[in-house]
């Protein structure tokens, strides 16, 4: 017993030990913009649609947190998030890939003087359920709590949507896993997840699409 004690603190111990040296890598803007082959053919073209699981537009990443957009990939990586396109490009990336790419995207098209929206105003019919949101996406759904967390105001209504169903579905393909968000979106029903996308989506926000030549 005093042995497997000993291995599960040692095993947690190098858990604690690889997660603080992921926490410490730190991204290079410069050395991101060299790195985003595989992301400008989808995130810098306006108004480009995925297909899968349904037709939607790709979201805004230019002006994102960058440490959001560092653990969407990782988590992508991981396999918590499932998406297939997405898993297969974030299992290539590194630590230091990844890093790169979120400093990139956080800071591109980024304006230093622009003020932050208001507090959001919000819609009586989901007031109960949007209040709960602010706690981690911010009053205004644009300057979060964390950087962790992502900006959501003036995101595509139709990747919300996905997004949100994303956290109600548990399939080999299909599906997001992050506990938190599972149980906020576990309750919403579908008319419930496309009044709060619409609602968002409508938001002044930070977020662009970019375009970008692919030959450089």
């Amino acid at each position: 017993m005093k042995k497997a004690t000993s291995l599960l603190l040692a095993l947690a111990a190098m858990f604690t030990l690889s997660t603080a040296r992921a926490d410490e890598v730190k991204g290079d803007a410069q050395a991101g913009a060299k790195k985003n082959a595989m992301c400008i053919g989808c995130h810098s073209i306006p108004g480009y649609q995925a297909s899968f699981p349904q037709v939607y537009k790709v979201p805004m990443i230019s002006g994102q947190n960058a440490k959001y957009i560092a653990s969407a990939l990782d988590a992508y990586r991981k396999g918590d998030r499932k998406h297939p396109t997405m898993k297969g490009i974030a299992a290539s990336l590194t630590d230091q890939d990844i890093a790169d790419l979120a400093a990139y995207y956080g800071a591109h098209g980024a304006v230093a003087s622009a003020a932050a929206p208001a507090a959001a105003e919000l819609p009586a019919s989901l007031k109960d359920k949007l209040t709960a949101c602010t706690a981690c996406h911010g009053v205004n759904f644009n300057n979060t709590t964390d950087p962790a967390n992502p900006r959501l105001a003036g995101q595509h209504a139709d990747y919300l949507y996905v997004a949100l169903k994303a956290y109600q579905t548990n399939t080999p393909s299909v599906g997001r896993s992050n506990a938190t968000m599972v149980g906020m979106a576990k309750p919403l029903s579908d008319g419930e997840i496309k009044q709060i996308a619409a609602f968002l989506s409508g938001l002044p926000t930070e977020l662009k699409t970019i375009p970008q030549s692919k030959f450089r």
